[in-house]
């Protein structure tokens, strides 16, 4: 840690820090820095306690990679997000969701205790309790603006080796969210999902841990996950191949890369079909503008992407999928309910810890109309989610202005954050929220 330190120090004082980091699952613009902090060799599993049921783990370390040391202890981290290159770090300052999220929350959530590389160059210990507990609360959807985990201490949860899977069809999204809410309520599951694949076609997944079950199924390779929602009823997988069923097809993004043809599928092999081999594509794509080029040249209106996730109440989230139908067609749409484990309050992305939310996840492009400007479509969305009492994850572009956006993502109107920043920041090393996650810079 103290040769991190040093490094820091040793960055341009006139710029600020990032990041050296070859992967992102970020899905909004970044500015390119000439040079960044190398936090690369920060990605071990230091330990894994089965009495305890604890992790201890450095904050560049996978998912991937955490969930192989956990499983053989027949444990798993209480959130486990989809894509397995998503870093333990990362989803606790940038926020992660699951569909263990109606019972777990989100991966902060879990967290015992951290180390934390601030802006001013110290490492501190936050816990909920101690010396630097604001910090603890208010690091989570900070996007690395308050600092960098170097280390954290998580909880466990027991596994069984296999997973059923259920998956009931609607027609009726009134009757969809009451049927939701209720095996939420009720804990009638382990994990609570969806996928909706029309206004009249929506599927609620209950799946559960099991025993060995007669026949295994596999979507690691050849077969799709997605397309089995509709084709079967019941379904069963190896719990780390239900952790990561979303991975093979980055849900059912890779559809646009042509990577579900199957011939494509039988060539490429497992080892490619994954989503940070998407995202080299898709860096390619946006560097190069390939498929702008394409339209232009058949005449096709400019099309603006919609990469969004988000959390309403689940008594506006009827309401809030009928707005998506009705003015941002993207098909499918993922259903994950959440709800906070206990009632601590998380200041920089504040839900009401007596609510059950749900987050809908849709990503594709959508047209823009003659004389519509970039941006027209996701600015409704965030319109829609305020109006609606919800919140929308910064991963993605954020068109707010200043003022909207330390009231939703501030503390207190922004002065939880700035106080943070004050404090842990006092040189401005790191970019502020805003400056990162709307300007871009």
């Amino acid at each position: 840690m103290a040769a991190l330190r040093e490094d820091l120090a040793a960055l341009p004082s006139d710029a600020p820090v990032r990041l050296a980091k070859r992967t992102s699952n970020l899905f909004r613009p970044r500015a390119q820095a000439a040079t960044g902090l190398d936090v690369s060799a920060f990605d071990h599993v230091l330990s894994v306690d089965p009495e305890s049921r604890t992790a201890d783990v450095e904050g560049m370390v996978t998912y991937e990679r955490l969930v192989d040391a956990t499983l053989p202890h027949g444990l798993m981290p209480l959130v486990v997000p989809q894509l397995k290159t998503i870093t333990l770090g990362g989803a606790v300052t940038g926020l992660g969701i699951e569909s263990s999220s109606f019972r777990e929350g989100m991966p902060h959530e879990s967290v015992l205790d951290m180390d934390i590389l601030t802006g001013n160059g110290d490492v501190v210990t936050a816990t909920p309790d101690g010396e630097h507990r604001e910090l603890f609360f208010g690091f989570p959807n900070s996007y690395g603006t308050l600092g960098y985990a170097l280390r954290l201490r998580i909880e466990l949860t027991p596994v069984r080796p296999y997973v059923r899977l259920e998956h009931l069809r609607f027609s009726d999204p009134s009757r969809y969210f009451d049927r939701l809410t209720r095996a939420c309520r009720d804990n009638e599951a382990d994990f609570v999902d969806g996928t909706v694949f029309g206004p009249a076609e929506l599927y609620l997944t209950l799946a559960s841990f099991t025993g060995k079950p007669a026949e295994v199924s596999d979507y690691t390779w050849l077969d799709v996950y997605y397309r089995s929602i509709r084709e079967k009823t019941v379904d069963h997988l190896p719990v780390r191949d239900y952790l990561w069923r979303w991975d093979t097809d980055w849900f059912w993004c890779s559809r646009a890369l042509g990577a579900q043809h199957r011939l494509v599928r039988l060539l490429a092999g497992p080892t490619l079909l994954r989503s940070d081999v998407y995202w080299k594509v898709v860096g390619f794509e946006r560097r190069h503008g390939l498929l702008a080029r394409v339209d232009r040249f058949l005449g096709r209106p400019p099309r603006e992407a919609v990469m969004q996730d988000i959390e309403v109440p689940v008594g506006h989230a009827e309401k809030f999928l009928a707005f998506l139908h009705r003015e941002i067609p993207i098909s499918p749409v993922w259903i994950c309910p959440l709800a906070g484990r206990d009632s601590r309050r998380w200041p920089l992305y504040e839900l009401d810890p007596r609510e059950l939310y749900v987050n809908f996840g849709f990503w594709g492009t959508v047209p823009l109309a003659p004389g519509e400007s970039r941006g027209s479509h996701n600015r409704r969305v965030e319109n829609v989610v305020t109006e609606l009492g919800g919140r929308k994850s910064l991963y993605s572009e954020s068109f707010y202005d200043r003022d909207t956006f330390w009231r939703l993502y501030g503390g207190d109107e922004g002065t939880m954050y700035h106080a943070l920043k004050h404090r842990y920041d006092p040189d401005g090393r790191l970019l502020d929220l805003y400056a990162k996650c709307v300007q871009a810079r």
